[in-house]
């Protein structure tokens, strides 16, 4: 899963992107309202983490701007605490409003119950046959044995298991399972794939020749 951190305070927007890089998030970060707006429209982005108080184009404009084109879910994280001001921005069209200072691991539940429900889930464990996925615990078992997968492996799974059923092409998981700064290799998908196969099944995954991949 890819997300956007869009803070001013530079401290604070590398713990963030720090904590959710350990989460096996992938992670673009912009420092004011404008830098954040271009990359919220431009990037495929599976939530977006929104500061209010933002130079150039504070938080409520720069939501106010993003809506309705963009339907990516949007996290607001302030020091704004007041009742005026949670109204505000979910009136505006955030789908969850988290107060400064907050627990990291609150606000990482709240982002992958948020990217959940924007793909239609709203349970955290998804079944295949005899494949569990718990995606608050970012664990798989097979016939009950966990399965070790390395994080990669993991977020590619959850991707295609969070949109089960639809297609999902090489180039939106290459979008949504690395960051702006990260090289990836044309045959990563494949290897990775491969891997998943090996250790969970080789029917889980289908390939859909000239399209991409799918959990039917």
């Amino acid at each position: 899963m890819r997300l956007l951190v869009i803070e001013d305070d530079a401290a604070l927007r590398q713990s963030l992107a720090r904590t959710f890089r350990e989460e096996d998030f992938a992670v673009d970060t912009a420092e004011d309202g404008v830098e954040g707006l271009e990359k919220a429209r431009l990037g495929p982005y599976d939530c977006i983490v929104l500061d209010v108080m933002l130079p150039r184009l504070d938080g409520w404009q720069l939501l106010a701007r993003l809506r309705p084109a963009c339907r990516t879910p949007v996290l607001m994280l302030t020091a704004r605490d007041a009742v005026p001001d949670r109204i505000r921005g979910l009136d505006q069209g955030a789908d969850d409003y988290l107060t400064k200072p907050f627990d990291p691991d609150e606000l990482v539940a709240r982002i992958r119950a948020l990217v959940r429900r924007a793909a239609g889930q709203v349970r955290a464990v998804l079944e295949f046959g005899p494949v569990v996925l718990d995606t608050a615990a970012r664990r798989v078992t097979v016939a009950g044995a966990e399965a070790a997968l390395t994080a990669r492996e993991y977020s590619l799974l959850e991707y295609l298991a969070l949109h089960r059923g639809e297609v999902v092409t090489r180039t939106d998981l290459y979008d949504h399972l690395f960051g702006e700064d990260e090289n990836s290799l044309s045959n990563l998908l494949d290897v990775h794939v491969s891997n998943l196969r090996r250790k969970l099944g080789h029917d889980l995954i289908v390939t859909r020749r000239g399209h991409g991949y799918s959990i039917p």
